[in-house]
């Protein structure tokens, strides 16, 4: 800084004599020019220099179909919130997002709707997704902020170019200053601790609300992948469908969810778990109770469960040999919400022969993966597919 303020105090000494009587005073403009150059150069370093890293704010967002989550470097994950969001009849105002927004599902008045404005990994309503970001990001940087952080943004593996540009306009919109797209299978791997860059095959599955990816990664890239809209949600709906065919019940989209964390398995348990479900009877429209098992969830569920081991066996039979064989050393990594289904990688196992395990925190690995990307951007640069 002091350096600064001399460069600064000569410039002013230069400018002052530029116009004076004696020549010996007189420095050319040009000389000027290139040392007012010299003081932007320095007053642009103190937005990379270390002590004066609070001027460049950045932020990794796992924009998700069902939770929004927000990295911060050196933070962690500030933010964890439903992707949800509650307006007025119309779409003309705000009303709440996120958890607040959540509480309101399938319980407003005609006059308010609250839904998720990310549908199967892609934004399905570009306007309340821009709001949505914009308040996930004000929130996680405080209500003072007044720079513009750069943010990195997680797509599923078989995004288009015009979802992706959409992600892009929106974070941009939302008050971004750059944005970064990376695919999700890609972080995932980052944030389970994966070396992605050596020259080994490494198999990530995550599943999440909206979209199942399954890819194979070597060298920094994607060597084989797929992604397919079957995950969390669809899991949900299977449920609902299965308990409405089998009990004359409705059900809400929060009371299946429970029912999934609470007893749900993918592969039947010889010990099963009770739990009682509430809801309305479709014969007299009054509001009823019944017993659900495990055994019978794993059966209402089965259908999705194969489109996702179908799905991993496609990736699998377009790897290339040397890759295979590294993946069967190395097994498959699974990360994703999801994935936290009792009994999941036991399931991979048994159909696809590859030992599948869960990562450490599985949940949280796509966004702890836009933050170590974050930090390290020269290093992960071929793995982001858009930037700006």
């Amino acid at each position: 800084m002091f350096s600064l303020s001399n460069s600064v105090f000569t410039i002013l000494r230069y400018i002052f004599f530029a116009n004076s009587p004696h020549p010996t005073l007189y420095i050319p403009i040009r000389f000027i020019e290139s040392r007012i150059l010299d003081i932007a150069k320095q007053l642009s370093g103190l937005y990379t220099t270390p002590h004066m890293a609070f001027f460049s704010k950045r932020l990794g967002i796992d924009l998700g179909t069902a939770n929004t989550l927000v990295f911060v470097p050196d933070k962690g994950i500030v933010l964890n919130e439903p992707s949800v969001v509650a307006v007025s009849e119309g779409g003309s105002r705000i009303l709440a997002v996120g958890i607040e927004a959540k509480r309101m599902v399938g319980k407003t008045p005609d006059s308010i709707v609250a839904y998720k404005p990310m549908k199967d990994g892609v934004i399905a309503d570009y306007k309340v997704t821009e709001a949505m970001l914009r308040y996930f990001i004000n929130k996680a940087l405080g209500r003072w902020n007044i720079w513009k952080p750069d943010v990195m943004i997680s797509v599923p593996a078989g995004v288009t170019s015009t979802e992706r540009r959409a992600v892009i306009e929106a974070a941009l919109k939302a008050g971004a200053k750059n944005a970064y797209v990376v695919k999700e299978p890609i972080l995932a791997a980052i944030g389970a601790g994966i070396p992605i860059h050596e020259p080994v095959g490494h198999m990530v599955i995550d599943v999440g609300g909206g979209t199942a990816d399954v890819a194979v990664i070597s060298l920094g890239g994607i060597v084989s992948s797929t992604s397919v809209k079957c995950a969390g949600n669809r899991i949900d709906y299977a449920i609902t469908d299965y308990i409405k065919k089998t009990f004359n019940l409705a059900i809400g989209e929060k009371m299946a969810e429970d029912i999934k964390i609470s007893i749900g398995s993918a592969i039947p348990l010889e010990e099963e778990l009770v739990m009682t479900i509430k809801g309305r009877d479709f014969l007299t429209g009054l509001p009823r109770s019944a017993e659900i098992k495990t055994n019978e969830i794993v059966k209402a569920i089965s259908k999705e469960l194969r489109e996702i081991i179908k799905a991993i066996k496609d990736v699998l039979q377009e790897t290339p040999p040397e890759l295979a064989s590294d993946i069967i050393d190395k097994g498959i990594i699974m990360t994703g919400g999801s994935s936290l289904l009792r009994n999941f990688p036991e399931l991979v196992f048994r159909r696809t022969g590859v030992k599948a395990t869960l990562a450490k925190d599985a949940l949280y690995c796509v966004a702890n993966g836009t933050g170590v990307a974050l930090e390290h951007l020269d290093t992960y640069k071929k793995s982001i597919i858009a930037k700006r």
